[in-house]
């Protein structure tokens, strides 16, 4: 099971902290009321994606011996208009950097991350429409 404690400070602050003993500040922007100290926790969650997916395509890449030396991953998430203003689309372009990289293994390893490993993806799809793209760039 995870666990994470949020705890609040002062303003808008707040620190969150899970299983793993690792901290992270929350803080809103100071037209909201914040001191904009840390992230907004609807960028956590775009930076969550971010990281799940780029682990598993990482380790997918690795194991299929591809001379990767560096994964970017852009995200770009759309509010709707309206309260809660959660993300209707929800963009990943990742950006392979290496030597001799196979187009098809990163077409697999991504596939398979947004289709069958991503918790995050899994976890917000249906909520917002995810879409994804790669790109690689040649060192």
């Amino acid at each position: 099971m995870s666990e994470a404690k949020v705890t609040y400070v002062a303003g808008l602050q707040f620190i969150g902290q899970a299983t793993s003993g690792h901290a992270i500040v929350m803080d809103g922007d100071a037209g909201s009321g914040g001191s904009n100290t840390g992230s907004r926790p609807m960028e956590l969650l775009l930076m969550g994606i971010g990281g799940c997916s780029g682990m598993d395509i990482i380790s997918i890449l690795k194991k299929k011996k591809e001379n990767v030396r560096g994964l970017e991953i852009n995200v770009k998430g759309t509010k709707a208009e309206n309260y809660p203003k959660k993300f209707t689309d929800i963009n990943l372009e990742f950006v392979v950097k290496g030597k001799n990289i196979s187009e098809e293994a990163i077409k697999k390893a991504v596939e398979l991350s947004m289709e069958k490993y991503c918790s995050v993806k899994a976890t917000l799809e249906g909520s917002a429409k995810i879409t994804w793209g790669w790109k690689i760039i040649e060192e």
